[in-house]
């Protein structure tokens, strides 16, 4: 008997703190116009590159923007901002942590800034991984922003799933590479988006062609347009090509993007165009507010 009422406690607790990060979660979202999830069929198609640039590239334009790394097991985007972190846990303030900051309209969340020894192997199965992602959202002073760029691990797994079941009205931005063997993948990330029901924003083709560091000309040496014909193929917006240059490569092993100076190329100049042309189609404008109900109240932080 003291077994089933101490089990019945333990799950009353269980169910209660559930509830309270149900309604942190959908407080801290009410302050999010848009969140946006840049995901990728398979790995090494620069979509860690694109997220970052792409929350840089917002921020430039004046933009609030958070910067969210859920690619648990291989965080790249703290090295790429060169953000040193802290090695113990930072303190919370008002029961929520701070995001580190990489500029005025720049926030970043990482698993890695969190850690005693960042070159640690994450081994967690899902449950532990869900309950991360959450807590990014929950237990984090995000405030208000215009965008929350989301990092996602390729492939269609536990990561971008929790997104997916966590931030309501997320929206997807696919990245590519001309290959076809990269466009096979891309299209079960197309496809698990209408599975879950994510809206597309549209398509980026990275690695589209290379620049020439000395001349600025580009070649194709990887095909161009693959990325273009995929996104007509399934009725989708496509947001641009973005050539590859090693100036970009060196800059992001740096921790200096090259996004956030103010030298052009090719390169910057499209990836300048892929952030208006989600700009344009994802504009600032305050989401409607949306209260999820649960058994211990109505959602919205009473207790009726």
């Amino acid at each position: 008997m003291s077994q089933s009422c101490g089990g019945g406690a333990t799950n009353e607790a269980q169910q209660a703190a559930m509830a309270q990060q149900e309604n942190a979660i959908t407080r801290s979202l009410g302050k999010i116009k848009n969140k946006i999830l840049v995901m990728s069929g398979k790995g090494g198609v620069g979509k860690s590159t694109v997220s970052v640039n792409l929350a840089l590239g917002l921020a430039k334009k004046g933009h609030k923007v958070g910067l969210m790394d859920v690619d648990l097991h291989g965080p790249d985007v703290v090295r790429m901002l060169d953000l040193k972190g802290v090695v113990q846990p930072p303190e919370k303030k008002d029961d929520l942590i701070p995001p580190l900051v990489y500029n005025e309209n720049l926030k970043v969340v990482s698993l890695e800034y969190m850690m005693q020894d960042r070159d640690e192997a994450i081994i967690w199965r899902g449950p532990l991984k869900i309950q991360a992602i959450r807590q990014f959202v929950s237990d984090m002073d995000w405030g208000e922003l215009d965008y929350l760029i989301i990092d996602a691990p390729p492939g269609t797994g536990d990561e971008p799933l929790s997104v997916a079941q966590t931030i309501p009205n997320v929206k997807a931005v696919v990245v590519t590479t001309p290959q076809k063997v990269a466009l096979a993948d891309v299209r079960k990330s197309i496809s698990f988006c209408k599975t879950v029901k994510i809206d597309i924003v549209g398509v980026v083709e990275n690695m589209s062609g290379f620049v020439c560091p000395n001349c600025n000309e580009k070649v194709d040496i990887f095909k161009s347009g693959g990325g273009e014909e995929m996104a007509r193929e399934f009725d989708l917006p496509f947001l641009g090509r973005i050539p590859m240059d090693p100036r970009v490569v060196v800059a992001g092993d740096d921790g200096k993007p090259y996004l956030s100076s103010d030298e052009k190329s090719p390169a910057t100049e499209a990836f300048m165009a892929v952030v208006t042309a989600i700009e344009t189609r994802n504009p600032p404008v305050a989401p409607p507010v949306t209260l999820k109900m649960s058994n211990s109240g109505c959602g919205c932080g009473c207790k009726g």
